[in-house]
């Protein structure tokens, strides 16, 4: 039990403040934006990322719900706060996690022959994620929180419990190639290394109880749900001396359960100053075999006469027995494969204030001149296992001394509709640095904020 406690303590530890990255993507100023498209107009001769500092982004969201919902001082009872909470929210509303922290990285470039139009950059590295996502289980938190005295009739869908969480590493490399002057197109290999893995998100069935005036009640359970772990099942055993770190360390280095991914995108310039982009991320799955258990409630259950009572007497015992053969809950070891969440970027930007005295194309440009300034439009969309998520955003990035560059944002999603974002990247010799958060109007009160987001880094960079 301690050392289930201590795992979650330390997955909780990873879990900073859904995986949008809508400043980053496109800030061609930042190595790292490459990681949101693999063929972004990137054109540093080479960098490296400071191991362990190079990356770190963290993002939560909530739709439906804040923090100041349940917690606020304000004299109000918190079962009534979350019973409201509850009830104000629909099976689509989310908590959405997402963790990252670049282990180390870094990139080059292969001139061509023509080395205005040819050259190839390859980029690679090691990252850490952690990934949640949990769905609201409104039907189930009905259930828990008030029973279904007051619901006779109403069907209680056991299919609102879905819910996944996950530790890894990415092992990646990745090329991109200026195929002409004005396009370019980019791929990368990844390894997936899947330290810790719970999933269940494919779970169906209900709970009725159907009206009477006599009394008695016809009352139906059918159940057929499922939850997978990976990586987890050494730690219910109290005798396992296994050390929690070690084992992270361990399945960073490729020592957790494997899978394949790519992901792919291009930028093309219809003309200097109008550019296009397009990526797909995180194409890939992870095969579970290693350290596999998984938790099954399978079955159906019928029960005619007054509602049971499962706390008190011979009967309540019987009856639940009963329910217990009917629809027990079984340990099973079966290998089992889950699909990383694909993520879709495409942008539109407008460039302009030509500057003539730029001597690197680190903007991002397909020609030789190069813009101060320019204004464009992101769709991001990403996959869920219930329903897509879609954010909307429109940006200004603007060049404002040689060594500082700015770029603000305007976001709508799922989780707010006032989103404004700034991303800010600065140079002292060949010290990069950026700062970028998102949601800036909530930092009043975090607590009352549907989503919150960081991401920070240090680049050694030789232009």
């Amino acid at each position: 039990m301690k050392k289930r406690l201590y795992l979650l303590i330390i997955l909780f530890a990873f879990c900073g403040f859904a995986q949008n990255k809508q400043v980053l993507y496109n800030f061609t100023a930042v190595p790292q934006s490459m990681m949101t498209n693999p063929g972004a107009d990137f054109k540093y001769n080479w960098y490296a990322g400071i191991p362990l500092l190079s990356g770190i982004s963290a993002n939560v969201g909530s739709s439906g719900f804040a923090a100041y919902d349940l917690f606020a001082n304000d004299g109000i009872d918190f079962n009534t706060k979350l019973r409201n909470v509850v009830m104000t929210t629909n099976r689509n509303d989310k908590l959405a996690v997402n963790q990252q922290m670049e282990i180390f990285s870094g990139g080059f470039k292969i001139p061509g022959a023509d080395r205005d139009a040819s050259n190839t950059y390859v980029s690679f590295g090691i990252y850490q994620e952690f990934d949640m996502m949990n769905f609201m289980p409104k039907d189930l938190a009905i259930l828990a929180l008030e029973g279904n005295g007051n619901y006779l009739g109403k069907i209680f869908d056991l299919g609102d419990l879905n819910t996944k969480a996950e530790l890894l590493s990415v092992w990646h490399i990745g090329a991109h190639k200026n195929i002409t002057k004005n396009f370019i197109v980019g791929a990368r290999a990844k390894i997936y290394s899947s330290i810790f893995n719970a999933n269940s998100t494919k779970n169906s069935g209900y709970i009725y109880t159907g009206p009477s005036n006599l009394g008695v009640y016809d009352q139906s359970i059918y159940a057929n749900m499922q939850l997978n772990t990976s990586g987890l099942a050494k730690y219910d055993d109290e005798n396992n001396d296994s050390d929690v770190v070690k084992d992270i360390t361990k399945g960073v280095m490729l020592g957790g359960n494997l899978g394949f991914g790519f992901d792919a995108g291009f930028t093309y310039y219809p003309t200097q100053n109008i550019q296009i982009t397009g990526s797909i991320l995180d194409v890939g799955f992870i095969n579970h075999t290693k350290d596999v258990e998984n938790y099954t409630l399978k079955g159906r259950y019928n029960y005619r006469g007054v509602v049971p009572s499962f706390s008190s007497g011979a009967s309540a015992e019987n009856i639940y027995k009963e329910f217990q053969d009917a629809i027990p809950l079984d340990t099973i070891n079966t290998k089992f494969t889950t699909w990383r969440p694909i993520k879709l970027n495409t942008s539109f930007q407008y460039s302009f204030d030509e500057d003539s005295e730029e001597d690197c194309n680190c903007d991002g440009n397909g020609s030789d001149v190069v813009y101060k300034s320019a204004v464009g439009a992101q769709l991001f969309v990403m996959s869920t296992p219930r329903m897509p998520m879609a954010a909307f955003t429109t940006y200004f990035s603007r060049k404002i001394l040689k060594g500082l560059q700015a770029k603000a944002t305007y976001t709508i999603d799922s989780f707010s509709s006032r989103n404004i974002g700034l991303g800010l990247f600065t140079t002292a010799g060949p010290v990069n640095f950026y700062l970028i958060a998102d949601n800036l109007l909530e930092y009043r009160d975090v607590t009352k904020a549907n989503s919150l987001s960081f991401q920070l880094g240090l680049n050694v960079i030789v232009k």
